[in-house]
């Protein structure tokens, strides 16, 4: 009933989950460079990041788990390993469960199953709860609860 009488002047478009998409791959794109930095700080180098120009070109190196692919020359000593491949999934699988999280959020906030016209439990409180009754009492009952008169 009341989808019908409510009226949308912008209809749904694909901008929005293409910029939702875009979003989430680029949290996973990063995710991969702080897979590798955790593999590296939790080996005893310190935290590392690739330089700007070498963010994408790295990524094949860091898929295959080499420590060094994209950092600046001298950045680890030459036979530093870390684990690389754990790390990176790691961080992917709580990126991956954060991003749905807040899909599913998101799609119970805004989607088309929402349920529109509720009060939060706030407002409810607000208009409808004990607090409010406690504080218009001498209203409702004016014979248990009277008013305080003022001191001359």
């Amino acid at each position: 009933m009341q989808q019908q009488r409510r009226h949308n002047p912008y209809p749904l478009t694909w901008e929005i989950p293409l910029g939702v998409l875009l979003g989430a791959v680029l949290v996973l794109f990063y995710g991969l460079h702080a897979g590798r930095g955790l593999a590296i700080w939790l080996a005893g180098y310190g935290w590392h990041w690739p330089t700007p120009t070498a963010l994408v070109s790295s990524i094949p190196g860091v898929v295959a788990g080499d420590p060094h692919a994209g950092l600046a020359d001298g950045a680890l000593p030459a036979g530093a390993t870390a684990p690389v491949l754990v790390c990176i999934i790691v961080a992917e699988l709580v990126l991956l469960a954060g991003i749905t999280l807040i899909t599913v959020w998101g799609w119970a906030r805004w989607g088309p199953g929402r349920i529109l016209g509720m009060a939060t439990p706030t407002q409810v409180e607000n208009v409808l709860g004990v607090s409010r009754l406690r504080k218009v009492r001498h209203i409702i009952r004016p014979d248990l609860y009277p008013k305080k008169r003022a001191l001359r």
